[in-house]
């Protein structure tokens, strides 16, 4: 410390040397600075007011320079952002436009707008956050316009949906007028009637990507109307934007699998039909034209469209409906029992056929379905033909046709092919052979011919063809219908000889008639009947088949009656004495037998054919009674029931067989030649003669010989009949004579039948043995 004390001191001591050699300099310099204080403030003052004047100026220069410089910063942005907006500028438009090309539903457009912001604007503006909003929201637009595009399509498919039965009604239209048109045609040129009555492969469009055209043809042309097509009824513009739209989009496949789809859906809805169906006409012409419409659509959308509907797809479709419809046809068809009904169906389907033909859809399976439908006409014809037959056999009177001027007769003649020489000759009044149901019958046959040809136009068929199916069905009509109406007819019980004469005359009549038919149906068929393979009406059999059976029923009818007065029959087979005269049934039956008969010859006949045909009826109807009433006395007497037989029966049933045998010498019908018709009652006679004579001697003797006098007595016959009468006997003696059994003459007898007897059971035997 004292070392640093020292130095301080001595520090001191030079500042002190120092501060004392400089005061004088300081001391001066205060002094001048003293001086020059005055001039200080003076400049002071000056300065500051200068300095005041200057910072006053210099506000006004720094305001404007500050103006200067915001102006060049705004103006540098200005330019700046003039630049940028350039470059932003279409950006927004394209974007405003993309917004406005959605409001009006310009999608395809906007899809483009979209395209070319993403590919060229977008990218120049990347940095701005308002592009990234842009970008993020182009994905959501294109989803909408594909919903969007997508509810229109549905809309577009409801629509045709709604639609397609005008369309299709629409379509089916134009295809009759075109059909009209070429028939109008076709006759112009002489087209006969022989050739095929339809022009093939005739397109109602011209071309096939056209629909229906907006005029339609008609024959006058004053009354041109205008039809509505399917443009008019549907906007097709939803299904192109669609197609373009998801084309564009990249997804076409998926828009085309929906269509099909849909369409499909749709095609089932249409093939389905209505339960009541086959009720009217009218619901068979709307599930037509629906089908039509949906596949006239399609065949639009084929050819305005790249893809969406091909070729194969639409065959794959109509295949499908093709073998939908023959069966909706083929079952709803069965059920239809008004010819009308059927005939208005072939029409319907004929057109509907006509009419997707014209589109290039094949069409020949629905023509093999009418030739089945047509087997269904025929069939309710027939059916319809039989009730009008039954009706006009019931209100047939079976007599002939009385004509009292030759006005009336000229009506019967201009109904039916009636030619007699003789006819004509007599005065009037006079009768025709044949009664009212004749010429009904044979115009009903004609009014068949005629529904019948109705159905076998526009089939695509030749003349020749159509000529065979009216034979065909005509014989249909003859053998089966009209010979079921002839045979119930016969058969029924109010029916009696008079009329089943008749009917036989009006079965000739109209057997006759055949050929006129075949000429009628050759002048509406053009096809001559020399043709090789023509067929012809064999409906001959169905009138000679009736006749037989009318015949028959004569015959049958005659044995009924004999076999209701044999009945009648009450013979006491225990008589001792005949009553000396024939029995009164038998008499009630020949006195009914002679009536019959005189029918037969009191007929009107027009010619020596029906004089004939009578007279040989009434032969084989006498003959046949004969034989009947014979074996039905014969069986009388052979009735296992009846046990014993007195020899007065039998002289009582030989008087009847006696009246029997008169009535046929009496030739109740003329024609029989000789004793013919003697010989029915010639078996009972021979066996009634053996036991009248009781000549069993010759007939033991000569049994078996061809000169024989009992030649028609079988031994069986005989010796049944013999064992009868011996019982009889034997009763008898009882009854008389209670010593009966002591008496030579009776006991000779008995013995006499014993032996002849066991003859007679040894010729049985022995013919048993033999057979």
């Amino acid at each position: 410390m004292e070392k640093l004390d020292a130095c301080i001191r001595n520090h001191d001591r030079e500042i002190e040397k120092m501060c004392n050699f400089h005061h004088q300099g300081f001391v001066d310099a205060i002094t001048e600075l003293l001086k020059v204080r005055a001039d200080a403030e003076k400049l002071k003052v000056q300065v500051t007011d200068t300095n005041r004047r200057l910072q006053d100026a210099g506000k006004e220069v720094i305001a404007q320079t500050e103006e200067i410089i915001r102006c060049r910063v705004q103006q540098q942005n200005i330019t700046t952002v003039v630049e940028k907006l350039q470059l932003c500028l279409p950006v927004l438009e394209m974007y405003s436009k993309l917004k406005e090309q959605m409001k009006v539903k310009r999608y395809y457009s906007a899809l483009k707008t979209m395209e070319q912001l993403e590919n060229i604007y977008l990218p120049r503006v990347s940095q701005y956050r308002f592009c990234q909003i842009m970008i993020d929201n182009l994905p959501k637009l294109r989803e909408e316009i594909k919903e969007i595009s997508m509810s229109d399509l549905k809309d577009f498919l409801e629509s045709i949906r709604k639609h397609s039965d005008k369309i299709g009604e629409t379509a089916m239209k134009q295809a009759q007028q075109q059909k009209t048109f070429n028939t109008a045609l076709q006759k112009q040129n002489n087209v006969g009637y022989g050739r095929n009555m339809h022009i093939m492969n005739v397109r109602v469009p011209e071309s096939k990507c056209e629909i229906p055209s907006k005029r339609t043809f008609e024959e006058d042309d004053e009354h041109e109307e205008e039809v509505l097509t399917a443009h008019d009824l549907v906007d097709f513009s939803p299904v192109y934007r669609c197609l373009h739209i998801y084309s564009v989009l990249g997804d076409g496949e998926t828009f085309e699998n929906y269509y099909r789809k849909q369409r499909r859906k749709q095609a089932r809805l249409v093939l389905q039909p209505q339960s009541s169906m086959h009720e009217t006409v009218e619901g068979y012409r709307r599930y037509f034209s629906q089908i039509v419409g949906f596949f006239v659509v399609e065949d639009h959308i084929l050819h305005v469209t790249q893809g969406l509907v091909t070729r194969a797809y639409t065959d794959e479709l109509w295949n499908m409906a093709l073998s939908k419809i023959i069966a909706v046809l083929r079952t709803h068809s069965s059920y239809c029992t008004d010819p009308d009904l059927v005939l208005e169906l072939k029409n319907l389907i004929v057109v509907f056929a006509d009419t997707l033909q014209g589109y290039g859809f094949p069409v020949n399976r629905l023509f093999d379905l009418l030739f089945e439908i047509r087997d269904q006409y025929n069939e309710t014809l027939l059916k319809k033909w039989a009730g009008l037959f039954r009706d006009i056999f019931e209100a047939d009177n079976y007599s002939p046709i009385p004509v009292a001027n030759e006005e009336e007769y000229k009506i019967v003649i201009s109904k039916f092919p009636f030619q007699d020489t003789e006819i004509d000759k007599q005065s009037f009044p006079k009768k025709l052979p044949m009664s009212q149901s004749v010429p009904q019958i044979y115009i009903q046959v004609k009014e068949f011919i005629y529904a019948s040809l109705k159905f076998s136009e526009s089939l695509h068929r030749s003349s020749t063809e159509i000529d065979d199916m009216l034979r065909k069905s005509t014989n249909l009509l003859l053998t089966r219908t009209l010979s079921s109406c002839l045979q119930n007819m016969i058969k029924k019980p109010h029916i009696g000889l008079t009329e089943l004469v008749q009917i036989i005359i009006n079965t000739t009549h109209l057997e006759q008639a055949c050929k006129y038919l075949e000429d009628f149906i050759t002048n509406i068929t053009n096809i001559s009947q020399e043709t090789v393979h023509t067929a012809r009406l064999y409906g001959l059999s169905t009138f000679k088949d009736a006749r037989h059976a009318a015949e028959g029923e004569i015959y049958t009818k005659l044995n009924q009656k004999i076999d209701e007065f044999i009945q009648l029959a009450d013979y006491d087979w225990t008589m001792s004495e005949p009553d000396g005269r024939a029995s009164g049934y038998l008499m009630d039956l020949i006195n009914f037998l002679r009536s019959t008969f005189q029918v037969f010859t009191h007929l009107p006949n027009s010619n020596n054919d029906h004089a004939a045909m009578s007279g040989k009826v009434a032969q084989t109807a006498c003959m046949s009674a004969c034989q009947h009433l014979s074996t039905s006395l014969m069986q009388m007497l052979l009735d296992s029931e009846l046990k014993q037989i007195s020899m007065g029966a039998i002289q009582q049933f030989n008087l009847d067989v006696i009246q029997c045998e008169l009535f046929a010498s009496s030739e109740p019908v003329p024609g029989f030649q000789g004793d013919t018709l003697q010989l029915a009652f010639i078996d009972l006679r021979q066996l009634l003669d053996l036991f009248m004579v009781w000549d069993w001697s010759a007939y033991l003797a000569d049994y078996g010989q061809p000169t024989s006098k009992y030649l028609r007595v079988n031994p069986s016959t005989a010796l049944t009949l013999l064992e009868k009468v011996h019982r009889g006997m034997k009763d008898t003696s009882k009854k008389n004579n209670i010593f009966a059994q002591f008496r030579k003459n009776d006991r000779d007898k008995q013995k006499l039948i014993e032996t002849v007897v066991k003859q007679l059971r040894s010729l049985v035997n022995g013919m048993s043995l033999h057979a």
